[in-house]
């Protein structure tokens, strides 16, 4: 038994050394990019191929995010309704202020300042995933042109605020029109830099608003679900406003 365990040791050994040696290897360091107005017309390309003005006049939008996360945002009122497993949250987002529920009983202190901040977390992190393109401009940011491969150039995002993770960059590529296609990411929340996620499963909105649906980071597909938006609640198969709590 002990000749067992001590193989199975030297063997997890052996893994864990190869999985440092392959993020070593899989890393890139950020590239350095050139500000100026090139780089914020290539924003403003992929803004308009995302129809961010449709997006910003979008009210509503609900969605479903891997790892069983449900959203009902209202935009223009800057509420949002998280729901995951036994809970629920409605939070104003500027403030991060609202209510939790735990089983259909309403939290409150500690419990309910627990799940109001967790709920901040995965809203911060979903939205973003939802439509990260019409953040390009957001207060905190810069943006970069970067030389890539085959002569194109690339936009590089920074963000020194906003979210849970300020500090994050992003380097988008396009295709013709603007639209993306994938980006690297240099996350405080992923040890490798310049993991590269797919932009992929573009569908439009009622309001014309251009949203992704899916990622794909190497062997990982992320999809967003159920989604659907437009300027009243039936637009997003709902009939009560979920935010009276609030009012």
């Amino acid at each position: 038994m002990r000749k067992v365990l001590k193989w199975a040791g030297i063997a997890l050994g052996v893994l864990l050394i190869v999985m440092v040696v392959a993020a070593f290897i899989a890393h890139k360091p950020l590239p350095a990019g050139k500000a100026g107005p090139e780089a914020d017309r290539l924003a403003q390309q992929m803004l308009a191929a995302i129809d961010k003005q449709a997006w910003d006049s979008t009210r509503y939008v609900r969605w479903a995010f891997p790892g069983g996360h449900r959203y009902v945002w209202d935009k223009f009122r800057q509420n949002v309704q998280v729901e995951w497993g036994e809970n629920k949250v409605i939070l104003h987002t500027p403030t991060q202020s609202g209510k939790a529920w735990q089983n259909g009983k309403e939290q409150q202190g500690g419990s309910a300042e627990k799940l109001l901040k967790k709920a901040w977390a995965f809203f911060c992190n979903d939205s973003f995933w939802l439509n990260a393109p019409a953040k390009a401009f957001d207060p905190g940011t810069t943006r970069e042109i970067v030389e890539a491969e085959g002569g194109n150039q690339a936009l590089l995002v920074r963000y020194s605020s906003g979210g849970v993770t300020p500090g994050d960059a992003y380097l988008w590529r396009l295709d013709e029109e603007g639209l993306p296609v994938n980006w690297q990411m240099w996350v405080s929340v992923i040890p490798i830099g310049g993991l590269k996620a797919s932009w992929e499963g573009w569908t439009s909105l009622e309001t014309g608003a251009r949203l992704a649906t899916r990622h794909r980071i190497g062997p990982l597909t992320l999809e967003i679900s159920g989604l659907s938006g437009g300027n009243n609640l039936q637009a997003i198969g709902l009939g009560q406003d979920p935010f009276q709590e609030m009012d």
